[in-house]
């Protein structure tokens, strides 16, 4: 989970690539021309988390860590990608390799920005996008299909049950719908996972709105409206961000930023935002390690048991694993210190089974 990758994917001149830049100040080239971003621009971002500096506080520590989220700039899609347009194989060969899709659309008039269909419709958009990632994942359904339906003719079990999972996943696609509609067991699941399908991702939509807008845009914009609405049948979470803002703040000083924010009537930024949906969406959490020589944040997903999120931190934790010593955030800063904690009896001693909680502060016990 170290890796966590998020692709971030759109038409050509929706505000990827300013997006990009402003959230992982990288520089990635944001020409007002489609094809601009041909091999995908990678940053790393740290996840934005008050608990850390309070620890660090507390500890004295010599450094902090954050978690951070990897975000993949995806050059822009147009119609005829999955059929090789544009540069559409090559672009499609980068979603598959992310573990969520934060899908941009563009919610503003600017005359100014050419738009690739020329006119502002962000669900005429978004089912382009989707069309061409539905039609990529129908040509390799098809492919294992046939391989399946000949297993299946000789009588073997599996493949029958494969190839009856396979039509219906494809009857699907082929209404341009994503594969993540199909209702399936978890059996199924597993092998549908083995197709590492597009349309299986896990995807939130970015609303990108004018500067001015940032603020009210979330219950005044007519096209935010739509996309939210269009998400919702999808079960998909919207993130309203004005790009142009985010490029400003990433120019500011973490103090400059949020007397920026407040000017602009916002609560926080819209990279925190973003980060936070993306957590919810891949089911992450945080747990924390707290000391004087360090204090860090680990990302897992949620059900992680105590010896697995041991070895996020090392291999030899988890194979020594004897017990976790564990004490909420919250209770340990009410406490004021370890210790103090320790004789409120609310550091606990948990064993192989325990499920990791989210801001749980942890020291692991471990013998190799």
């Amino acid at each position: 989970m170290s890796n966590l990758e998020v692709g971030i994917v759109g038409l050509p001149n929706v505000g990827k690539s300013t997006l990009f830049n402003a959230i992982t100040k990288a520089g990635a080239e944001a020409a007002n021309y489609p094809f601009c971003t041909i091999e995908p621009n990678v940053g790393v971002v740290e996840v934005p988390d008050v608990r850390l500096q309070v620890l660090h506080e507390m500890y004295n520590s010599k450094k902090t860590t954050p978690a951070s989220i990897r975000f993949v700039d995806i050059a822009g899609l147009v119609k005829g990608a999955a059929q090789g347009e544009g540069l559409g194989n090559k672009f499609l060969s980068h979603i598959r390799q992310v573990d969520a899709v934060a899908h941009v659309v563009r919610c503003f008039d600017d005359g100014n920005i050419t738009h690739v269909e020329g006119s502002i419709d962000p669900i005429r958009d978004i089912v382009i996008i989707n069309t061409e990632l539905c039609l990529a994942d129908m040509e390799t359904v098809e492919k294992r299909l046939d391989k399946v339906s000949r297993a299946a003719k000789s009588g073997a079990k599996e493949a029958k049950a494969e190839e009856i999972m396979l039509k219906k996943v494809y009857e699907v696609l082929s209404e341009g719908q994503a594969a993540r509609r199909v209702e399936i067991t978890d059996e199924e699941r597993i092998m549908l996972d083995e197709l590492t399908l597009l349309t299986m991702k896990p995807t939130l939509f970015i609303a990108n709105v004018a500067e001015d807008e940032a603020a009210t845009a979330d219950k005044d914009n007519p096209f935010v409206q739509k996309v939210k609405e269009y998400a919702a049948k999808e079960n998909a979470e919207v993130v309203v961000i004005s790009a142009r803002v985010e490029s400003e703040i990433a120019e500011l000083d973490n103090e400059e930023a949020v007397e920026f924010l407040k000017e602009m009537g916002l609560d926080e930024s819209g990279l925190a935002k973003l980060i936070k949906a993306a957590f919810k969406l891949l089911g992450l959490l945080t747990f924390l390690t707290a000391g004087s020589d360090e204090c860090r944040a680990w990302t897992i997903t949620e059900g992680t048991k105590a010896p697995q999120a041991a070895g996020k931190i090392h291999t030899d934790i988890e194979r020594g694993f004897i017990r976790a010593e564990i004490v909420t955030y919250d209770d340990l800063v009410a406490a004021g210190s370890t210790n103090a904690a320790k004789e409120k009896g609310q550091v606990r001693l948990e064993g192989k089974e325990y499920v990791m909680k989210d801001g749980d502060v942890t020291y692991f016990r471990f013998n190799v």
